[in-house]
């Protein structure tokens, strides 16, 4: 069967950077075809080649038999590719619908906006997707799951040839993601070919035909899924097996699990605290040199906790104490002075200064370390980035390369190596690995993990509950904003863990059935 779209010979440079050498890709029209790797593989800049946001150096495309070389993603829309990049590409301030239609706004007699059409298809799109919200809402009040959705939803408002999709699971619960592969499905039976890129090889395995490996910018190998299986697609994208390092982490975790503390308080404990949008308290305690984990649905009030805890969003109700001492956050500024920090799940625009240096970011948190007499000493920045970078392997080329260039796993170093600067004791993190490639994800545990035996204390959130179960001493889990069990390592089995997370809401269900009949 002739290729719907081929690649021969793509090289892609930056400065100091090959991003692609020679690289040779063929789709077959219909199919799912999986694009795996580590961060820094390639993966980005061959979608972006595709795209238009990119021209190759070198090399050749041909794209429905004839020659396809796309100056701008213009470009390629007309052609009939269409990309939903992991990093959004919306308009917070404008609604839902004007972001599902932008390019193809409905006009009354070619000028006036047709406000009620628009409704109308926005409303369609959004039933795809199965989200039920009002199409007028402005996007900036969405989740990012939500965002996740629209995004989808807006590459399946026009009719193309070739869909591209990166990490479109990465916010989305099991359900949503579920409802996704059927849309995928759908989207092949129409005559679509689709180019699905993940992190997660469970979904590969279970939606993709073929894959392609890509390794430090080259290809390795295409075959079907059917020839191979996740730990050889693991070898392939890593160089290495990773059994070992994984083993070892769980290692390190069991032997220091329910470690003494270094102090004699809790480095911080929570009385009958209730977060913004929640109706019940909860109470715990994290100490000193561990790493607490919080399992439970997307929407069970995990990151509305966190940020209840760093004074993001005003608290109702409860106590907090760190130390022994109550304090009550007003601001996350009076959290940073109290040497509690947060990674959130935004980290590209709640972590970082993407446009700006290496060393910028990392001693944006305490400039007065880097002055003297409210200058800035730019080597003393330069020698203590380098020194970060060094502690905790962020790969870069310099200190002066910007925030953006650096791969998913580079780019959470270096929010971490932020914090570890200003010397924060209590770390909270909210997705630590969302978007992360299998090797990267490997290094960020062992990271966790020193950090717990320095003293650190750790309040980890994360959707997949094998890297809790990995790294954590205990797994606190909620359900619908109630916290509904605790679970210690000796304990951990990810079916107790799943059937607490689902607690609330199969209590509910019966209810939801009466109200019904």
């Amino acid at each position: 069967m002739e290729p719907i779209l081929e690649l021969h010979g793509i090289f892609k440079y930056f400065p100091g950077v090959t991003a692609l050498e020679s690289v040779d890709f063929a789709l077959t029209p219909g199919e799912i075809h999986a694009l795996v790797g580590q961060n820094g593989a390639g993966k980005s800049a061959l979608i972006k080649i595709l795209s238009g946001a990119y021209t190759a150096d070198a090399g050749e495309m041909r794209f429905l038999g004839a020659p396809y070389r796309p100056r701008t993603p213009l470009d390629a829309l007309e052609a009939g590719v269409r990309v939903v990049y992991q990093e959004f590409n919306q308009l917070p301030y404008l609604s839902v619908a004007e972001n599902l239609l932008f390019e193809r706004l409905p006009r009354r007699f070619g000028v006036m906006l047709d406000r009620a059409t628009l409704r109308r298809r926005a409303i369609d799109l959004l039933k795809r997707v199965g989200l039920e919200l009002d199409p007028a809402i402005r996007l900036e009040h969405l989740g990012i799951a939500q965002r996740q959705l629209v995004e989808i939803a807006k590459a399946l408002s026009s009719t193309g040839r070739l869909l591209v999709l990166d990490e479109p699971t990465a916010t989305l619960t099991p359900r949503e993601v579920t409802r996704l592969f059927e849309i995928i499905r759908s989207v092949r039976a129409s005559g679509v070919t689709v180019i699905y890129v993940s992190h997660h090889l469970q979904e590969i395995f279970e939606l993709c035909d073929r894959v392609t490996v890509l390794r430090n910018g080259r290809r390795i190998e295409s075959f079907a899924l059917s020839e191979t299986s996740a730990p050889e697609l693991v070898r392939l994208m890593v160089g290495r097996p990773l059994e070992a390092a994984t083993h070892a982490i769980e290692a390190d975790a069991a032997e220091t699990a329910s470690p003494a503390p270094t102090k004699r308080e809790p480095a911080l404990r929570l009385d009958g605290l209730r977060a913004r949008g929640s109706s019940y308290p909860v109470s715990f305690e994290l100490n000193y040199g561990e790493i607490l984990g919080l399992a439970g649905l997307v929407g069970s009030g995990r990151t509305e906790l966190l940020r209840a805890i760093f004074g993001a969003d005003r608290r109702h109700g409860g106590e907090m104490y760190q130390d022994g001492q109550r304090v009550a956050f007003a601001d996350p500024l009076d959290a940073v002075r109290h040497r509690v920090c947060l990674l959130t799940e935004n980290r590209k625009e709640e972590g970082l200064v993407l446009a700006m240096p290496l060393r910028v970011n990392v001693t944006l948190t305490d400039l007065a370390q880097v002055s003297r007499a409210g200058l800035l000493r730019v080597q003393t920045e330069r020698a203590t980035a380098r020194h970060w970078v060094r502690e905790l392997d962020v790969r870069s080329r310099s200190v002066e390369q910007t925030a953006r260039e650096l791969s998913g796993g580079n780019q959470q170093k270096l929010i971490i190596a932020k914090w570890l600067f200003r010397d924060a004791l209590i770390i909270m993190l909210d997705e630590p690995t969302r978007g992360i490639d299998v090797g990267a994800k490997a290094e960020i545990y062992t990271l966790l993990r020193r950090l717990a035996k320095v003293g650190k204390a750790l309040l980890v959130v994360s959707s997949e509950l094998p890297e809790l179960m990995v790294i954590c001493d205990r797994i606190l889990v909620l359900s619908r904003g109630r916290l509904v069990g605790e679970v210690h390592r000796n304990e951990f089995d990810e079916e107790r863990i799943l059937s607490l997370a689902y607690s609330e809401y199969l209590a509910a269900k019966p209810q939801a059935e009466d109200r019904s009949s």
